[in-house]
């Protein structure tokens, strides 16, 4: 293809060196005439292994240019990668200042040579970017005119430093968003070669995965170097204990637990977070990622009260009170400290889970509940029919087998707030339906 990079910094001279080498046509665009002058000698602006080379190689074999002026690179193109950068300003909000100009450069170009023209934006943007930033300065040139012949991709870029073209020819997915899946599909087509899942998206989507994956990394840098500060101070080599923990990739270094939803509980993790968090101040150790994990977990409960509360029903169906499906398991669940802050605000409860029975439990767990809702006996039944027919609002606790088939025995006058996400509940009921986090 004939591609536009536009931006000469670090991700666009990694991407025009990476696709010119694959065979495309690449035309360079920045205001920096030293950056132009510097392409059109076949010489990287910065420094990355690899890219000087390929950046030779394609302007000896005619596949590289560089130019100052984003008309004739729009002209000379069927596509345009936007690769400027998205600073932080001082109150730490994105600076897309850079992006908008470009756009509207664009846009401009689009509208003059009135021909069919690929916006795909590389640089990183929040969500929300494309639609009230990007797709308005792009049109705001040429309006109803550009309208229907520009398609518009948001393409995140995966590169670190020091590794970026080893990164770009050995991606761990590639992420396209676009709302025209034609669109999506043609610029996946760009990394056809490339390993990896190739993954088209909705725009909000796409842009938001960047964030995921960079808030991520610095998480597990933090979480790594506060266990550090904990070893050392105990005398363990804090290596040898990451290197084993990194070693399970079953729960570890995995999809499990990342999947947004509700609070955590059970009889594991508040105990243990809360132990290593006091050692830690046994210790004069400052930890605050750590430290802030009760009150962030504390946060989700909040959070599901809010919603509940918004929907301004006073009658409550509550299905699943343990902390995980298939186990009558009450202590420290946030099911069960939901339900509590529920009856002190005055709802009407039942409580329904097929696991839970009264008289069954024993010791620690049944000492927890009874102590947390002494009066639980009187809103707790296994009959689920009785307890829908109590509740105007149902809250789905856990995520039990049974409440699959949960749409088909609700009412038409039935809310739902889902804490699990339950599959298929949500196209079911349409409006009727809320997840906590979707």
């Amino acid at each position: 293809m004939k591609i536009a990079i536009f931006g000469l910094g670090y991700v666009g001279i990694v991407s025009a060196a990476c696709l010119a080498r694959d065979g495309h046509e690449i035309t360079g665009v920045d205001p920096q005439e030293a950056k132009v002058e510097l392409v059109r000698q076949g010489r990287s602006p910065i420094v990355e292994k690899h890219v000087d080379g390929l950046l030779a190689e394609a302007l000896a074999d005619g596949r590289l240019r560089a130019t100052g002026s984003p008309a004739e690179a729009v002209a000379a193109t069927d596509l345009a990668f936007v690769c400027v950068g998205t600073p932080s300003r001082r109150n730490g909000s994105l600076d897309t200042s850079a992006v908008e100009r470009v756009c509207e450069e664009i846009g401009a170009a689009v509208a003059a040579g009135g021909r069919p023209y690929t916006v795909v934006i590389r640089s990183t943007i929040l969500p929300g970017t494309m639609r009230n930033v990007v797709i308005p300065a792009l049109m705001r040139a040429g309006g109803d005119r550009v309208a229907g012949l520009l398609k518009i991709a948001n393409n995140p870029e995966f590169l670190r430093e020091s590794t970026a073209v080893f990164d770009y020819d050995n991606p761990p997915k590639t992420v396209v968003g676009s709302d025209d899946p034609g669109t999506a599909a043609a610029v996946l087509g760009l990394y056809a070669g490339l390993p990896g899942p190739k993954i088209a998206a909705r725009l909000e989507v796409a842009e938001m995965v960047k964030y995921a994956d960079n808030v991520w990394h610095a998480t597990k840098v933090a979480f790594a170097n506060e266990i550090g500060n904990i070893a050392k101070a105990v005398g363990v080599d804090s290596w040898e204990v990451m290197d084993i923990f990194c070693q399970d990739t079953k729960l570890n270094i995995s999809p499990y637990y990342m999947r947004p939803g509700f609070a955590f509980g059970g009889s594991c993790l508040p105990k243990d977070v809360r132990a290593l968090t006091f050692k830690g101040r046994d210790l004069d150790l400052d930890l605050p990622l750590m430290n802030a994990l009760i009150p962030t977990n504390a946060r989700q409960v909040d959070r599901a009260l809010e919603i509940i509360g918004a929907k301004g029903l006073r009658n409550v169906a509550f299905l699943g009170i343990s902390f995980k499906s298939e186990t009558d398991d009450l202590r420290e669940s946030p099911q069960v400290a939901l339900v509590e802050r529920l009856i002190g605000k005055g709802y009407s409860l039942r409580i329904y889970d097929k696991n839970v029975h009264l008289a069954r439990l024993m010791g620690a767990n049944r000492a927890y509940i009874e102590g947390v809702i002494p009066h639980i006996a009187d809103i707790l039944s296994d009959d689920l029919g009785a307890v829908l027919d109590h509740g105007a609002l149902v809250i789905i606790g856990n995520p039990a087998p049974e409440f699959r088939t949960l749409a088909a025995k609700l009412r038409p006058d039935h809310r739902v707030v889902d804490l699990v996400r339950i599959p298929g509940l949500a196209e079911a009921l349409g409006a009727r339906y809320d997840g906590i986090n979707w």
